[in-house]
């Protein structure tokens, strides 16, 4: 006995505008209105009708729903419940997260699968962040259309098949549309998201390959305009991290069609370790503004001519302690001499940068001593 879907809701959560372009995508042609409100549909190989509403305001949208749903799944042989899968994510981009380390019913570890739907949404983040402009790094936070992208998209119901991660995203539909793959400036943001995410993570997979055959760094450095970034490749090695490997696809939103339904790519786990340390080098070789740094006062310098002085402080970066070179004004230099008198930490923000091996602080501003009540955390360390 087949599954029938009749919850009121599930059905009305239904769009009109999936039904149409399912139904389209399956073969049914309009060929003349019905009412003020629907559309009449045939189905060429079987002359079968069906009538399509143009919206959901109808007192019994839910039973066309219903009624829909029955008769694709009769001439499809499915069963509704697949249909309604389909239907429900018609007019959206679907992200599926893949990974082979699954128990034989599909289950994973709860800290196992809370992991994947974080980092399925970092890397998501990360396509957010390149579709507004494409840059090695990026902050938490400081992206704030990714951020609203990110409040809309949905996490879907997991998938068997191992264990799979689905995010929904939004994605408008298409009002008219010459080509399959627009340029890229006539896309709405949010297919260039998902466009951006394929984009990035197949530079990434051809960067890993030129890499293996002897290019350098440059080679990813040259992937970033097509999207790859330090997010996107930590993201990605700590999902393949998470079994043998990870696999990504989206299928495109019927309603905003594409000259192929779905994209697909995969990831070993050696693939996710060289992407993992692409990406620390990135973070090293970014400038990071707005920096607070915190450390103890091991060496001064200022020549006789010079107002400005030059310090060497023992700081935490990136969990480690090293040596961060600045350059302080007179004020803020007398308050560097006191503090390495008294040995009391200082603290002070500006643009951090790596140069060589060495730290430095730019432009440093609001120096100050470390209250008292900090000096603990201070001084342990990471």
């Amino acid at each position: 006995m087949k599954a029938r879907v009749v919850d009121f809701g599930a059905l009305c959560a239904i769009s009109p505008q999936a039904l149409r372009a399912y139904a389209q995508a399956e073969g049914w042609a309009p060929v003349e209105p019905y009412g003020n409100h629907s559309h009449v549909y045939v189905k060429a190989t079987t002359g079968k009708e069906i009538i399509i509403p143009g919206t959901a305001s109808l007192g019994d949208y839910a039973s066309v729903v219903a009624e829909l749903l029955k008769i694709f799944s009769e001439t499809e042989g499915r069963d509704e419940l697949q249909v309604y899968r389909d239907l429900t994510t018609a007019d959206r981009d679907v992200v599926r997260i893949r990974s082979p380390e699954a128990e034989n019913d599909g289950s994973v570890r709860v800290g196992a699968g809370v992991d994947l739907v974080t980092h399925a949404r970092d890397l998501v983040l990360s396509a957010a962040c390149a579709a507004w402009s494409p840059r090695p790094t990026y902050r938490a936070g400081r992206v704030k259309q990714a951020d609203d992208y990110m409040s809309r998209v949905r996490l879907g119901q997991t998938e068997q098949g191992s264990f799979i991660v689905t995010l929904l995203a939004p994605v408008p539909p298409a009002i008219e549309q010459a080509e399959f793959w627009p340029s890229e400036n006539e896309e709405p943001y949010e297919r260039l998201v998902t466009r951006r995410l394929a984009s990035s993570l197949d530079a990434a997979a051809q960067a890993i390959e030129k890499h293996n055959l002897g290019a350098g760094i440059s080679i990813f450095e040259n992937a970033v305009q097509y999207g790859v970034s330090a997010n996107l490749c930590e993201a990605a090695a700590n999902l393949s991290d998470q079994g043998d490997g990870v696999e990504v696809s989206i299928t495109w939103a019927r309603t905003r069609p594409t000259p192929k339904s779905r994209w697909t790519r995969t990831f070993t786990r050696s693939e996710g370790e060289t992407l993992r340390e692409v990406a620390r080098i990135f973070h090293e070789k970014q400038p990071r503004p707005d920096e607070q740094v915190e450390g103890l006062i091991v060496k001064l310098a200022r020549d006789e001519r010079d107002f400005d002085g030059r310090v060497t402080m023992k700081a935490v970066v990136d969990g480690k302690l090293m040596s961060v070179q600045a350059q302080l004004q007179p004020r803020d230099y007398d308050l560097a001499i006191e503090a390495h008198r008294i040995q009391q930490p200082i603290a002070t923000t500006g643009t951090l940068e790596r140069i060589g091996r060495r730290w430095r602080l730019s432009t440093p501003t609001n120096v100050r001593l470390v209250q008292d009540d900090d000096l603990d955390d201070v001084n342990s360390g990471p």
